[in-house]
């Protein structure tokens, strides 16, 4: 038996029967990475000696054992999986226990789903996960597939000394599965890991290699990181100074894009950050950074226990705040070094309140500064209101007549560096939300204006109209140090596991463009999108879609009004309640799976769920073949249509719109669009019971969906 670098042991059955359980052991422990904890040598005693019982009437049947089988990239391990007469079953143990506990159950399921997700030859598999806890008294008599028809059965539950029966009724019901691939054990494997799976496994592991890889070839996320970290490179040969711009489709992957560089760029490979070497995650995205680093750090802390080390979780808070921060914290660092007030329009170090180092001058100890979201760096009036008052982060420092937007103070900061550095741009084309954000257009203003030695490294896809509004042609055409390269293109989606198109369904649905019919129908078959305008029925179709610990929930755009009568609320915007929504699991009622607390835009932009329901009020409405938007007046109570030409105007539509794209394209695997029917009931005086609701307000947006082609429930 050679070492497979897949899992810790495999074998053959006939051989792993005829193996004395001690050699097995040693086999285990030999190939296990560091030294095993007493409970799993314990336990991989007892599932050695359990498993040469159950299996001896396979004896000579040709099948396959596999212990310990790495699930690569998401850092999992399945305890053991058995390949016989063409069924791929998957074996948890529970050591020493006499309950069957649903998360037990769920975790097994997961192992599961990821196999036929994600393992290429366990696709067309029979996948059967079995949860073995020692003690039980029972067993599962009931085989039955799941409602999905995708060829996983429902989990089976068994004690140790009931496995053979499980296994051979699983037979009985299954004769005809053929054999599964001699090359199972190294078949191809292409997970999508959610954003907060993929932190936790280049945190842990400070070196990464594929871990955005997917099925689709022409995925560029590992191209895209090469190019970023060889312009990092010669920008330190060199002793440049330098800017990407990374652009990608909705859940291509920029974040990841951006926390590896991060990992790649501090750690190169080594087990601690190379000295003078670093790079720093930033994103203005107060929910984002906080459930990161919040699973970042709760991961930190088990696994840190689990290898003995005493760690308090507010320790692992500490480490993993260094490598991930908000953005406005960063950025108060450095107003507290310049001089107060600002004289002339010029920004200017006070010797007196920071201390000038060899290389880095003046500047954060970082080389390398990842901003995520560039293109919702603040407007240089945002920016001047809030200091002028104090701001909210940091020291509160005030600051009148600050002359920079953010994104020009951001290239300065790094400026402030005597050697070199390199910032990286990760800009998602149509996702400004919020009044006072910029957009991409800001930033190559501030070079143009303010940096023009800065070498500028460009995507293509930056010139599209969905980049500061098609103008970045125009405003680098006079630019002599910019470089194109389809290197810093994201085109294909990795959020949305089972529709590549999807992001392109959204921008013709809601550009109204002819094309959102033709797209749907491509994609309908793999990523379910459904209507329906009862919210009770979306709880169902959600409910019935999860499996496992996968994650749902309701999400809602933040200027809608009308979502009570429907029993939803809106998350509070605080960064707590957002940790909560997004990690605890479904057992805790600020989980999103309880699907009572609606998450907007803000809250949910970079994250992601498995399944969600959209419930789009009446503040974007489809009238007369155009989106029509309405804002809600609370001292009023009702709805005020917004119209008109002024740049205000626009821009705020253009956040209301940008909003449902968000929100439309947080779903790995599908969602369900509740758009109300409204109340059109009346008084006994014939008034409207409810006019701030009226099936009018709704109805258009419902048609409209329905006319793509998206199925009602």
């Amino acid at each position: 038996m050679e070492k497979n670098p897949r899992c810790l042991y495999e074998n053959d059955i006939d051989s792993f029967l005829a193996m004395d359980k001690d050699s097995v052991f040693g086999k285990l422990c030999e190939r296990y990475h560091g030294d095993a904890q007493t409970t799993t040598r314990e336990a991989w005693e007892g599932e050695i000696e359990i498993l040469q019982k159950e299996l001896i009437p396979w004896k000579g049947s040709e099948g396959h054992i596999v212990f310990e089988y790495d699930i690569p990239r998401l850092g999992k391990r399945i305890d053991v999986v058995l390949l016989l007469r063409g069924i791929v079953f998957c074996l948890e143990f529970k050591v020493g226990e006499s309950v069957i506990h649903e998360a037990d159950l769920d975790q097994v399921l997961d192992y599961a789903l990821d196999l036929k997700n994600f393992h290429k030859f366990s696709r067309d598999r029979l996948i059967v996960p079995i949860l073995i806890a020692t003690k039980y008294p029972g067993r599962t008599t009931l085989i039955q597939e799941s409602v999905y028809d995708d060829r996983v059965v429902n989990p089976l539950r068994t004690g140790a000394g009931r496995i053979a029966e499980t296994i051979e009724e699983v037979l009985r019901n299954y004769p005809d599965e053929g054999s599964v691939d001699k090359n199972w054990i190294i078949s191809p494997y292409a997970p999508t890991p959610t954003i907060i799976e993929a932190a936790r496994t280049l945190y842990e592991s400070h070196s990464v290699e594929d871990i955005t890889k997917h099925e689709a070839d022409d995925v560029t996320t590992d191209k895209t990181i090469a190019y970023i970290l060889d312009v990092i490179h010669k920008s330190r040969e060199r002793g440049e100074k330098s800017i990407c711009f990374v652009t990608g489709v909705p859940g291509a992957g920029k974040t990841l894009v951006g926390l590896d560089v991060a990992v790649k760029q501090t750690y190169q490979g080594s087990d601690k950050p190379v000295e003078d070497e670093g790079a720093v995650y930033l994103s203005g995205n107060g929910p984002l950074v906080a459930v990161l680093n919040e699973a970042l750090a709760r991961d930190n802390f088990a696994k840190c226990n689990e290898r003995g080390e005493k760690k308090k979780l507010t320790d692992s808070r500490r480490e993993v705040g260094k490598f991930i921060q908000i953005i406005h914290r960063y950025r108060d660092n450095m107003l507290a070094k310049i001089k107060n007030p600002v004289e002339n329009g010029v920004l200017e170090i006070d010797p007196e309140k920071a201390v000038r180092q060899k290389g880095s001058g003046y500047g954060e100890v970082e080389h390398v500064a990842i901003f995520d979201e560039a293109q919702r760096s603040w407007t240089h009036k945002r920016l001047a209101d809030y200091l002028k008052r104090g701001g909210t982060y940091g020291n509160k420092l005030k600051v009148p007549n600050f002359p920079m937007s953010e994104a020009a103070f951001l290239i300065w900061s790094l400026d402030q560096r005597e050697d070199w550095a390199t910032i990286v741009c990760l800009v998602g084309g149509g996702q400004e939300i919020n009044t006072g954000e910029a957009g991409i257009s800001e930033w190559i203003s501030a070079l143009n204006d303010r940096f023009p030695y800065w070498k500028v490294y460009i995507s293509p896809q930056l010139t599209e109209p969905e980049y500061a509004e098609g103008k970045v042609n125009e405003l680098l055409k006079d630019n002599p140090n910019v470089t194109y390269s389809e290197s810093l293109h994201l085109g294909v989606t990795l959020r949305s596991y089972r529709a590549e198109k999807l992001s392109a369904f959204v921008h013709s649905l809601l550009a109204v463009d002819g094309n959102a019919a033709g797209i749907y129908a491509q994609i309908k078959e793999n990523y379910p999108i459904v209507l329906t305008r009862d919210m009770e029925k979306a709880r169902r179709w959600l409910h019935k879609k999860v499996r496992g610990n996968e994650r749902t929930g309701v999400l809602i755009t933040k200027e809608s009004a009308r979502y009570k009568p429907l029993g939803i609320h809106v998350l509070l915007s605080d960064d707590e309640n957002a940790v909560h929504w997004f990690l605890d699991d479904k057992k805790d009622t600020r989980s999103s799976n309880f699907l009572e607390d609606a998450a907007t835009e803000i809250q949910v932009q970079g994250l992601e769920l498995d399944f969600t329901c959209l419930l789009w009020d009446a503040d974007m409405r489809f009238e007369n073949g155009q989106w029509q938007y309405y804002c809600w007046n609370r001292q009023k109570s009702q709805w005020a249509k917004l119209e008109g030409s002024s740049e205000s105007k626009q821009e705020k539509m253009k956040y209301m719109l940008n909003a449902y794209r968000v929100l439309l394209t947080r779903a790995r695997a599908g969602m369900i669009i509740c758009i109300p029917e409204g109340n059109a009931h009346k008084t006994a005086s014939g008034f409207w019971e409810d006019s701030t609701r009226l099936p009018e307000y709704y109805d258009g947006t419902y048609r409209y969906l329905k006319e793509l082609g998206i199925e009602e429930i």
